[in-house]
């Protein structure tokens, strides 16, 4: 039987100046529990988790999320659930952030489709006949969308479209 862990999100932080870092903290059952450190004007991958589901908690700093169906606002407090299969890519803003993220599933596997601003990424083939077989929806037409929040003090019940953002 495993015990309790506790981490210090600042001290578990790392940081590259060429990429994004994560680094897996621990594994329980079915997931993970990782920091994601991101200097600032990072991209992650565009892409995919088909059998998990991926939960991002913003500790400090902060960006945008972008699927297919929207563009959200990242903010320091907020957290972003993707479900299994959701494309997904994040775009840090103008300063460090520190993300602690979450992923539950049968398997953890990405799925990629671009990585803008690397010229030298290459789609692996399995990759895209995943996409071939799992097409998203049009990249390019994003929206602003309406944030919901929680008011769970108040009662009020919470709205759990995907990709939704609650502040805390």
């Amino acid at each position: 039987m495993k015990s309790m862990q506790a981490f210090s999100l600042t001290k578990e932080q790392e940081w590259n100046p060429k990429k994004h870092v994560e680094k897996i903290l621990g594994e329980v059952e079915d997931g993970d529990y990782t920091v994601a450190c991101w200097e600032p004007g990072q991209i992650s991958p565009n892409h995919c988790h088909p059998h998990a589901t991926e939960i991002y908690f913003c500790f400090s700093g902060g960006g945008k999320m972008r699927t297919p169906k929207e563009t959200i606002d990242v903010v320091a407090g907020a957290f972003v659930v993707h479900p299994p299969g959701e494309v997904h890519e994040y775009i840090n803003g103008p300063q460090r952030t520190l993300l602690f993220r979450v992923r539950y599933g049968s398997d953890m596997l990405s799925r990629h489709i671009e990585w803008r601003g690397h010229a030298d990424f290459k789609q692996s083939a399995e990759d895209a006949e995943y996409y071939r077989n799992n097409p998203p929806a049009d990249l390019s037409r994003t929206r602003k969308p309406s944030v919901r929040r929680a008011h769970v003090a108040h009662g009020e019940p919470m709205a759990w479209n995907f990709p939704q953002m609650l502040t805390v």
